[in-house]
């Protein structure tokens, strides 16, 4: 186990060394005479390199102990992802559960076997949607028609607390359905717009081919068609150009793409943060008004414009603005038609108008604080040349931000 070395000198040794032979340590090389000495010595190095061995394997462990955490938690935040995004593929109708006409007759079945539908007005109703499907407009059990002239009626001999309005083109009520509840408010305030555009001998060349209000799922194709044709590329990407059998969500930029490849002028407007105390947004209301007021000379109590309603979204709905009042305490109300809303109140509006039938809908500046809106408004209609330029223009959206 040791080594035999010689002298320091290199001779022999000599009779002051006492003829005691050095050793040398194999680990370090330090070379002694007391052998007893050089044993605990080197048994010293052993312990050391059993500890070093010891720290070796436990460092191994520890690091592998870490490297499984981080390995537990990756696959946790994967797990959550998924989950997250399966969420919200749900929420906004793209995870394959089919679309209009299939949530219609699941929830038509669900109707007749809770005994709130007769197997009779089922399959009645499946043969209505059937044929509204195939012809791609809309059957009308959501419509309600008549409000704005029965609104312009009221407010010439309302005399309370009402100084001016303004009201928007006729336009009619739809509300969301059986096929669409949960995700078509988007849809059928296009069919309002439309329904108010499709009175307008101005925009009737462009409409030419749309004659009725579509259903949904032949809006969803129209969307298709404008991102076919080039329009909003990214969100045609988000939606994987797909709308048809899906119940998709849509909001200002499918309602402006759609609308601009229908050869319709229009603009969006981002109201991206509150102007007014408490949340409000009292820009959004001006804006309303000379949207309305364009005509500064007419002082007219009623005054009923040849302006197209406005569409509003905000964060999870979409509304339609139809007109806004200019009340005597000097504040503003805009009026409002909400799909979320059903017919039964819009029928009371047509048979009686007084303050609470209008309370669906009134909305006060403080009754709209989220937190951004936006506004789709159509102003006229594009020539060939303005509509290639929107279209460009689409590929990055830009909207008109106020403040």
């Amino acid at each position: 186990m040791f080594y035999q070395g010689v002298s320091s000198a290199g001779g022999p040794p000599s009779a002051g060394q006492n003829n005691q032979e050095s050793c040398e340590c194999p680990v370090c090389h330090l070379v002694c005479t007391d052998s007893a000495f050089l044993q605990e010595h080197v048994e010293l190095h052993l312990e050391e390199s059993r500890i070093s061995e010891g720290r070796n394997l436990h460092d191994l462990e520890l690091a592998q102990q870490i490297q499984n955490e981080e390995v537990k938690q990756q696959r946790e935040v994967a797990r959550r992802e998924r989950e997250d995004f399966q969420k919200l593929q749900r929420q906004y109708g793209l995870d394959g559960s089919g679309g209009y006409k299939q949530q219609s007759l699941k929830n038509m079945e669900k109707e007749v076997a809770r005994g709130r539908m007769q197997p009779s007005e089922y399959h009645k109703r499946k043969a209505d949607m059937m044929e509204s499907l195939a012809f791609g407009t809309d059957d009308g059990r959501t419509r309600t028609s008549g409000i704005t002239e029965v609104l312009g009626l009221y407010y010439r001999s309302e005399t309370k607390d009402i100084k001016r309005v303004w009201l928007s083109m006729g336009v009619d009520h739809f509300h969301c359905s059986m096929g669409d509840k949960g995700w078509g408010c988007g849809y059928r305030n296009f069919q309002m717009l439309l329904s108010s555009l499709l009175r307008n001998s101005t925009y009737q060349d462009c409409l030419k081919d749309h004659r009725s209000v579509p259903c949904i799922p032949k809006i969803q194709s129209l969307i298709e068609n404008s991102w076919k044709e080039g329009f909003d590329p990214q969100g045609a990407s988000h939606f994987n150009g797909r709308l048809q059998g899906t119940k998709a969500w849509i909001g200002a930029c499918e309602i402006y793409s759609l609308l601009t490849s229908l050869g319709l002028k229009c603009q969006i407007i981002d109201f991206h943060e509150p102007t007014g105390p408490s949340g409000t947004h009292p820009h959004l209301f001006d804006w309303v008004l000379n949207y309305y007021n364009s005509d500064k000379d007419n002082s007219a109590k009623v005054v009923c414009t040849s302006k197209p309603p406005i569409y509003l979204q905000h964060q999870g709905h979409s509304r339609t603005i139809l007109g806004i009042e200019e009340r005597k305490n000097k504040t503003f109300c805009l009026l409002i038609f909400d799909p979320a809303c059903p017919s039964q109140d819009m029928h009371r509006i047509v048979k009686g108008v007084d303050d609470n039938s209008l309370r669906v809908i009134r909305r006060f500046v403080n009754g709209l604080k989220h937190k951004q809106y936006q506004v789709v408004a159509i102003d006229g209609v594009l020539s060939a040349e303005e509509k290639v330029a929107r279209r460009e223009a689409s590929q990055l959206f830009t909207a008109q931000r106020i403040p």
